[in-house]
């Protein structure tokens, strides 16, 4: 597969995933009328605790990837 691939094929599924992400962050939204659901802010605070966990570490791993093609170690 040549770069332009890869990019290409990035593209289309990332796109496709964020998409849904927001899709359903949109649907969790729903859930604050409070005519229609009873929460607290103890639910909030650990509902947002969670994604934020989950998007660190989602941008970790990018992250990771970038350094791992820039260190520059020991080669013959």
């Amino acid at each position: 597969m040549t770069k332009s691939e890869k990019r290409q094929r990035f593209e289309k599924v990332a796109s496709n995933r964020v998409q849904r992400i927001l899709d359903t962050l949109t649907l969790l939204q729903n859930c604050s009328n409070r005519n229609n659901y009873e929460w607290d802010e103890n639910d909030v605070e650990r509902m947002f605790s969670e994604i934020t966990k989950k998007v660190k570490e989602t941008k970790a791993a990018y992250t990771n990837e970038l350094t791992k093609t820039e260190k520059h170690g020991f080669s013959f």
